[in-house]
């Protein structure tokens, strides 16, 4: 049987021109997420409200992909983004999902790429510095809404896992760096892995405490 390969961050940014679905396959109640399929629960920094989901179907692939965008915001601009993925197998004849690896956007940027076991699942996953960029389409939902993005560096985690080859989750968490209170530089060669110090060294270290601690909370829930 032929394996699926599901590319979820390139089906994440093409299918938002899709127009936004009911999908009740999660919910966030308060700091708790939780999903029934695949069924598991996690602890959020934050409390986030939902923007935009949808679902589509990929019939050559044999998934359907799930979406759902999520934000914290303050006096209406963004602070934080939770983007989260699922890919579904569909035709029980096809082969289990895999996906690609995470890659960092550039290497030559401090950025944390490891793996953690937590029971059945191996959970890769990585942090690293972004842009935010409010001409994207993927966040024209909030662009629509009124919200203000800020063009500027966020830190991101990513994390991904395959559950029992039948669903493939992908979540993309990311805080602006100017939201932890300290002053920060706006130059990308700052948060360069042979020169990050101060302040910028802080707050990448606070960040990967934090989203690592999302991913030790990730608990699978057993009929």
């Amino acid at each position: 049987m032929k394996k699926i390969i599901v590319a979820l961050t390139c089906l994440f940014l093409i299918s938002f021109t899709f127009v936004m679905a009911a999908v009740k396959d999660l919910e966030i109640q308060g700091k708790k997420f939780i999903s029934s399929k695949p069924p598991f629960t996690m602890a959020l920094p934050s409390e986030f409200r939902l923007i935009h989901s949808f679902s589509h179907e990929n019939p050559k692939e044999n998934s359907l992909t799930r979406a759902y965008l999520y934000i914290k915001e303050k006096k209406n601009q963004v602070e934080e983004m939770l983007i989260v993925q699922t890919a579904d197998r569909t035709n029980p004849q096809a082969g289990p999902i895999t996906v690609p690896s995470l890659k960092p956007y550039t290497e030559k940027r401090m950025y944390l790429e490891d793996k953690k076991k937590k029971g059945e699942l191996e959970v890769d996953y990585m942090i690293q510095l972004m842009a935010w960029n409010p001409d994207a389409s993927p966040l024209q939902p909030i662009v629509k809404m009124g919200i203000n993005i800020p063009s500027l560096w966020a830190l991101q985690g990513q994390f991904m896992f395959i559950y029992k080859g039948e669903h493939a989750v992908f979540i993309r968490y990311s805080k602006d760096v100017n939201s932890f209170g300290l002053k920060v530089s706006g130059e990308g060669n700052d948060w360069n892995k042979d020169s990050i110090s101060g302040n910028e060294k802080r707050i990448y270290e606070t960040f990967q405490k934090t989203f690592i601690q999302m991913i030790d909370s990730i608990h699978i829930q057993h009929p």
